[in-house]
């Protein structure tokens, strides 16, 4: 299976939350699973870290390469995905995240129940 990690899920993981369940700790820990997060995810964490609305590791970019995650770049194919998808959701890091879901067949990894309503797979953090 291959996952890809809600921003919130990312940092939760990041922390060490141990709001984040078990079960979803194991399948992320799981040396089978590939773990991809967004570009669109280090953009969403860049921008609400400077405007002070959420703390974030300073080394993100090592942190990752660390826990052998693996990148997803935004490419144009995935922007006009996002730019068509119906508007279940108007947060445009979400929209994104969810094409890339699309396109990749992923499974993203999240606590926000618009994400089912695209018809991707979700895993339920």
């Amino acid at each position: 299976m291959s996952l890809l990690l809600d921003t919130h899920v990312l940092l939760w993981w990041l922390a060490d939350d141990r709001g984040l369940p078990k079960s979803v700790r194991a399948r992320i820990a799981d040396s089978e699973t590939v773990v991809y997060v967004s570009a669109v995810s280090a953009w969403e964490i860049g921008i609400k870290k400077a405007l002070g609305k959420l703390s974030a590791p300073d080394d993100l970019v090592d942190q990752l390469r660390t826990g052998g995650f693996s990148e997803l770049p935004i490419t144009i194919a995935d922007g006009l995905r996002a730019g068509a998808l119906p508007r279940h959701h108007d947060d445009p890091f979400d929209r994104m995240l969810v094409a890339q879901a699309q396109r990749h067949g992923l499974t993203v990894v999240t606590r926000d129940p618009t994400f089912s309503s695209y018809g991707i797979a979700v895993l339920d953090a």
